[in-house]
């Protein structure tokens, strides 16, 4: 508790007075869930999951005491704020962590507003339970209006504890796939295509160790919103001809949502708490750890039933938007399950698989329209983002590639949000060139339940180095059957649209099955901070970073070092 006080102590000193505090307490307790379907221990704060919905002003300094009533050490991490590194919250990394019993506070400014969450960054206490929402409220008038607003916080609950998935999926990667391919798909594949098209598709297949079933890691859940499952049905009241703020956080273990209001269009005007130039959809995607804040204004006084399928349509949540209690609108049923197909792993070149197979040696015959000849003496250096754009349709947008399997489509058959749809409502920063780029290729072994940045695991991993000032464009290629939605803490992530100074701003990017997605950062915060995959068991299992940015300020410097030397981290 001392060296905690100390590191308290240093911050306040680098953080200038503001006019506005307010002081927050937060106990991280054993949680009874109820689903609806069953009932778990978990982990929550103040008594229940999801925690209390933590709101801010822009400009204020907080004060959170958080007291650990767990028998473990916990943390609590800010997702999407900017903050001094020692108080993002991710063991050894950026302070210690709370040991078990005892009280830690958190001191920050609050330099933005919109949307974001908090959840712990030990073990798998967030899977388990422990997350929240937080709402900034913005110092100056928004630009658009709304007459009453709700958090909708989504979540996967599984009856397993995260311990148990992870070792069960270390031990048979398709353990919770309750979607695999039938006998029956099989004959049905033959009537389609013939005998011999099938048979190369599915030898194909193997060679990758992957199946076309592939699209979601852990099947078995029970969505909930706002901590009801569907039968539950959390209902948010309206007034006819109201315009109703909807604050979507996805805080899933491991599952995107299809999103839709039957009945109702929804403008999106924020995405990960940055306002965007608004766009209406009938239905949009919300990955891992993302937020998107969009305005529906229901006119008539009915039930309107808020449907959120899984992208893989094992599962869903479910709740409602009426003009009184009780009243309830028609559940969609699921969609037909996605299937991948050979055009998802089409930017997936010369990737290793962990058994000396490789791309350059599978039968690629199910992939139609390929020169696989050029693509497998193809390497990574000669790939550009114009080859990838022609494999896999626009590459700057990771939802929509011509012939995915996981192309979605609006169940309307409206508009389907778009990553190429975002625009920022003002920039950020200048629109300048960045200083260089840094790949980070998306690796892993679905067969060992493996994953990895650059083929090498997190533990065996050096730091990725910034200098501050500095602007870097990072490249990632994903080369797995599997969707990543890669999170940088402390700093934010421009997202690569085609759109210069307009690109939005965000602090969680996906980055869909052989695409490459580029995004450009700031480099603005001295510290040293986390960069990983936000779906639970990847980052457990090595798809993770730690960023050093060296130089800036140099009272941040002995703040590194007093970290280092507390947390026992490298430099």
């Amino acid at each position: 508790m001392i060296r905690f006080s100390l590191l308290a102590g240093l911050f306040a000193l680098l953080v200038p007075p503001l006019a506005l505090a307010g002081e927050y307490d937060l106990t991280v307790d054993r949680v009874k869930i109820d689903t609806g379907e069953f009932v778990k221990e978990g982990i929550g704060y103040n008594g229940a999951s999801p925690g209390p919905v933590l709101r801010f002003r822009e400009g204020e300094e907080v004060t959170i005491n958080v007291t650990n009533n767990l028998d473990e050490m916990t943390s609590i991490h800010w997702h999407g704020l900017i903050l001094p590194f020692t108080q993002d919250g991710v063991p050894g990394i950026s302070f210690p962590g709370i040991p078990a019993g005892e009280t830690f506070t958190y001191r920050f400014p609050v330099v933005q507003s919109g949307t974001y969450w908090f959840h712990s960054h030990s073990g798998f206490q967030e899977p388990d339970g422990a997350f929240g929402a937080i709402v900034i409220e913005p110092e100056a008038r928004e630009p658009f209006r709304y007459d009453r607003e709700y958090v909708v916080q989504l979540t996967d609950k599984h009856p397993h504890s995260g311990d148990r998935i992870m070792r069960n999926l270390k031990t048979s990667a398709d353990y919770y796939n309750r979607q695999q391919q039938t006998v029956g798909e099989f004959f049905s594949d033959i009537s389609e295509q013939g005998v011999m098209t099938t048979l190369r598709d599915r030898l194909a297949w193997g060679d990758m160790r992957m199946m076309k079933a592939d699209v979601e890691d852990v099947q078995g859940f029970v969505g909930m919103i706002n901590g009801k499952g569907p039968e539950q049905n959390w209902t948010g009241l309206f007034e006819p001809g109201e315009r109703v703020r909807l604050r979507f956080i996805n805080s899933s273990a491991m599952t995107y949502f299809d999103v839709r209001i039957p009945g109702l269009e929804m403008t999106v005007v924020q995405a990960d708490g940055n306002n965007v130039q608004p766009v209406t959809v009938e239905e949009f995607r919300i990955g891992v750890a993302e937020t998107y804040d969009v305005i529906v204004r229901p006119r008539d006084a009915q039930a309107y039933t808020v449907f959120a399928e899984s992208m893989g349509r094992s599962g869903y949540a479910r709740a409602t938007l009426a003009p009184e209690s009780g009243m309830q609108a028609p559940v969609p049923a699921l969609r037909e399950p996605a299937r991948l197909t050979m055009a998802d792993m089409g930017g997936s070149h010369d990737m290793s698989h962990g058994d000396g197979a490789n791309m350059a040696d599978m039968d690629h015959s199910g992939m139609e329209g390929m020169d696989h000849g050029n693509m497998a003496a193809m390497g990574h250096g000669e790939m550009n983002h114009g080859d990838m754009a022609m494999m896999n349709g626009n590459a700057r947008d990771p939802f929509y590639a011509p012939g995915s399997g996981l192309t979605p489509k609006a169940a309307s058959g409206g508009k389907f949000l778009s990553y190429a749809d975002l625009r920022a409502q003002q920039p950020l920063y200048e629109d300048r060139e960045p200083t260089r780029e840094v790949e980070l290729r998306l690796t892993g072994n679905m067969e060992r339940y493996s994953w990895s940045i650059n083929g090498v695991k997190y533990e065996d991993a050096d730091p990725i180095r910034l200098r501050y000032g500095e602007r870097v464009r990072f490249k990632f290629v994903n080369e797995t059957m599997m969707t990543h939605p890669m999170h940088l803490h402390g700093m934010w992530s421009i997202l690569d649209v085609g759109a210069d100074q307009w690109n939005p701003v965000k602090h969680t990017i996906n980055v869909q099955p052989g695409t490459t997605v580029y995004m450009e950062t700031e480099v603005d915060a001295a510290g040293q901070w986390a960069f990983h995959c936000h779906l639970s068991y990847h980052a457990a299992a090595g798809m993770f970073r730690k960023v050093i940015v060296e130089g800036g300020p140099e009272s941040m410097s002995s703040a590194l070092d007093s970290v280092n030397t507390t947390a026992g981290g490298d430099s």
